[in-house]
């Protein structure tokens, strides 16, 4: 499995995040949450005080955006500046923004060539990279590539079990405006070709995972 790359995406709550983790620990990969640069981003535009529906100004804090983050399974971590904010980008003030943020051309472009650059310089045999546009964009040629999804009223549950709270209308609508703007910028709903679909709905995670694990097993090279 030397020099493995494998694109997960998928649609908010569909839990791409903690099976990508667990996968990639388990097979001893390298894991790059994508998202979180996303969010490390809104979270350095807030602190400093940019209008993140700006997109210039949010454009200009790419190019010096200092950041780094945690690719081993187990030692995960996110940090600006030097300054550990991995709690941080979660924060529902981050959440609320992201979004604006990570629609602007040049966030993407300028991001996407961190994300190659962080998957180059890895020291483990293989990688793990998920997020939205990883199987179309950030790594096309990944030697597999995954959409991770589920039904909404699946999705939402996870989302609420995370959170700690009873599915509610307020939880759908939350998830159902982030895929939304999301769209507006990449489709990650619909696999593309040569992309393999698991449709984790009636799986729970120690299945998932293993069905994860499964396919970058299975993959024609192996």
């Amino acid at each position: 499995m030397s020099d493995l790359i494998v694109a997960v995406d998928g649609p908010a709550g569909s839990g791409k995040s903690s099976v990508s983790r667990e996968a990639a620990r388990r097979l001893g990969f390298a894991y790059l949450d994508t998202g979180a640069a996303y969010r490390a981003l809104a979270w350095h535009c807030l602190d400093e005080g940019v209008d993140v529906e700006d997109a210039q100004a949010v454009a200009a804090r790419v190019p010096d955006f200092d950041y780094a983050i945690g690719m081993s399974p187990d030692r995960y971590f996110v940090r600006v500046g030097g300054e550990d904010i991995t709690p941080d980008i979660r924060e529902p003030r981050v959440s609320a923004v992201v979004s604006a943020v990570a629609r602007v051309p040049e966030v993407r472009a300028g991001l996407t060539e961190l994300f190659r650059r962080l998957v180059a310089e890895r020291p483990e045999p293989g990688v793990i990279v998920e997020g939205r546009d990883i199987t179309t964009v950030v790594a096309p040629d990944a030697a597999v590539r995954v959409l991770l999804t589920a039904t909404p009223e699946a999705r939402m549950a996870r989302r609420s079990a995370e959170l700690g709270t009873e599915p509610t209308q307020s939880t759908h609508e939350q998830l159902a405006s982030r895929d939304a703007q999301d769209l507006k910028v990449v489709d990650f709903m619909n696999a593309a070709e040569g992309v393999t679909t698991l449709d984790s709905t009636e799986l729970d995670f120690e299945q998932t995972v293993q069905a994860l694990i499964d396919i970058v097993r299975a993959r024609p090279s192996a």
